[in-house]
């Protein structure tokens, strides 16, 4: 199923894993799979490991998800690493295996590099990418959307104007980056909806797990960190099991405003750790199937 047509009838929850570094690790994000199978997301997305290396391990991941959690996927693809004929031979399979759904991104550039360099043969933007799905396949696509702007964006204006691009390129809805401050979102969804861009926008949250590892995440997005919420996991910073709390408990009030403000769904950046996303689950009376 189109995850369009879900999104049509009601607010989605979802959620997001990626792919493990090699093949002995696939049972485990399996098995997260599994746990979190039993609140009946709408539909959940696997991503590409750092450029595009554990594109096997997604296909992979996405087609059991499919088959044998009977799980609606939405299957991560990139610019990176990858000519328009191998990106054809991955949506291929995709197809095969039923997989419906599938988000164009351009990838990140190379570890070490602030410059995406696309490969000979292949695409350079994710518009691009994105045309290309929608000339050639009939899958929902759905694109990556920034409340706070794309790093490399000139500007909010600017950034707005390259998202449009995308859309007019046949997308069919966005999922955002992380934030910690929903009036991001709604800003972004007001500048968004007077650009022209009027296909649903799910915004997506990520549970903080660590204060460490949050504070790289939001340097390399671009999200930033409200003073309050630092100032806590400044305090916090030494008690991961503190920290954990504390971004269930954030969480749960960022989700709990946005589905009250009648957002299109939430999708959870899962990370492959299914605590803090149950517990959140539980606090909005979410419970297994």
């Amino acid at each position: 199923m189109k995850i369009l047509d879900i999104l049509s009838n009601k607010q989605t929850i979802s959620f997001e894993f990626f792919p493990p570094r090699r093949e002995e690790g696939i049972p485990d994000v399996v098995d997260k799979m599994k746990m979190l199978s039993d609140y009946a997301p709408d539909f959940i997305s696997v991503t590409y490991g750092a450029g595009g290396s554990t594109q096997n391990f997604t296909e992979e991941l996405s087609r059991i998800a499919k088959a044998d959690l009977n799980l609606e996927v939405m299957s991560h693809i990139t610019c990176v690493g990858q000519t328009s004929t191998e990106i054809d031979l991955v949506l291929n399979r995709l197809k095969n295996n039923n997989i419906d759904n599938i988000i164009g991104l351009r990838g990140d550039p190379p570890k070490g590099s602030n410059k995406f360099v696309p490969t000979d043969g292949g695409f350079q933007y994710a518009s691009q990418l994105i045309n290309h799905i929608n000339n050639h396949f009939d899958f929902c696509v759905a694109a990556a959307a920034y409340p706070e702007s794309h790093t490399e964006s000139i500007n909010p204006k600017s950034d707005i104007e390259h998202l449009k691009e995308k859309v007019d390129m046949g997308v069919d809805f966005l999922i955002t980056q992380l934030f910690f401050d929903n009036n991001y979102y709604y800003d972004f969804v007001e500048r968004a909806r007077a650009a022209g861009i009027h296909i649903p926008i799910i915004p997506a949250l990520l549970p903080i797990l660590n204060a460490s590892q949050i504070r790289r995440f939001t340097t390399l997005c671009g999200a930033s960190i409200p003073t309050d919420l630092n100032s806590l996991l400044t305090q916090m910073e030494d008690n991961d099991d503190q920290v954990i709390q504390l971004g269930i408990d954030y969480a749960t009030q960022q989700a709990e405003n946005l589905l009250s403000n009648k957002v299109p769904g939430i999708h959870f950046y899962v990370l492959n750790k299914n605590y803090s996303v149950q517990k959140i689950l539980k606090n909005l009376n979410l419970v297994p199937h």
